[in-house]
């Protein structure tokens, strides 16, 4: 039977940590020049109805890693473009490909996607969650804390799919979790359900609450894809909001920075901040792809 990875609250504490624990060992047989044909003979549809840096090149990379055969689709090549429906789409590639890799719009279309797909389907970034990024983060984190139990997370800004899918993964796994945003701008509503009235959990509107004592700190753009026309209203909104020395200070000391990426150096993050922590954050961009071929190699 199937297994998509849609969003990390279809998985187990120790179905997450095996892709963190997998990841980290591909990436360890790729440093020593071993190779892994966990994908030979398949090949993977890569589908982005959103463009994309990091996600394209590390999952076609990771096909190719693994002796697959990375087949991109950009929304526009495909019939989607035209007005074929995504359950006609899914149809079709489940008859030509061994898995599907999806990165779009609201998260209902990934899932409906995945409904009609015989072949499994990956969530390479939705509206709404984001669960192969979470999992480099938080491989990355392991490289950096190695115990992840008991470790404070806090993230500065918009609730989005980053904090969403991270709020989920921490605290299945141990991890405390402190997010301060703006109201209104809180993380979705079946996340703070999963969450409830766990202890480990908060919600701040101040930044320097959710950063003191925390072992990881990061943040986000404060307008993502496709919000341009919000840029205005949010900067506002988001003023003061920034991950920066004074409130990394506030942070144990040797705690780390994350961000996804890209950085919008000045806005969510100081300049100063980000090259004093540019090793752990190109560390977290390098971890997707080895967390993926794990993700992958487990699914397909």
């Amino acid at each position: 039977m199937k297994k998509d990875l849609l969003k990390l609250l279809d998985f187990s504490k120790e179905e997450i940590l095996d892709f963190i624990d997998y990841g980290i060992e591909l990436k360890r047989e790729f440093k020593s020049g071993k190779k892994n044909n966990a994908l030979a003979g398949k090949t993977i549809a890569l589908v982005f109805e959103k463009s994309s840096t990091r996600t394209r090149v590390s999952f076609e990379t990771g096909v190719a890693q693994l002796g697959g055969h990375p087949l991109y689709l950009s929304g526009s090549e495909l019939q989607l473009g035209r007005g074929e429906s995504i359950r006609d789409t899914a149809r079709v590639l489940s008859r030509y490909v061994d898995g599907i890799m999806i990165r779009s719009f609201g998260q209902s279309r990934i899932e409906e996607l995945a409904g009609y797909a015989a072949v499994p389907v990956i969530n390479g970034l939705s509206n709404e969650y984001h669960p192969c990024q979470i999992l480099a983060d938080i491989m990355t984190v392991k490289e950096y804390k190695k115990n992840l139990e008991g470790l404070k997370v806090a993230f500065i800004g918009d609730g989005n799919n980053i904090a969403n899918s991270y709020i989920v993964a921490a605290l299945k796994l141990g991890m405390k979790f402190s997010i301060a945003c703006p109201e209104g701008y809180e993380p979705l509503a079946e996340v703070l359900e999963f969450a409830g009235n766990n202890p480990d959990f908060n919600i701040t509107r101040k930044p320097e609450e959710a950063a003191a004592g925390a072992d990881v700190v990061l943040t986000d753009v404060y307008v993502s894809m496709g919000m341009e026309s919000e840029k205005a209203e949010r900067m506002k909104l988001f003023e003061g909001f920034k991950v920066d020395e004074s409130l990394m200070a506030l942070a144990k000391p040797g705690a780390i920075v994350q961000h996804c990426l890209p950085a919008h150096k000045g806005e969510e993050i100081s300049e100063e901040t980000f090259e004093k922590h540019a090793g752990e954050i190109f560390d977290e961009a390098e971890n997707r792809l080895h967390v993926q071929k794990a993700v992958m190699a487990r699914l397909f």
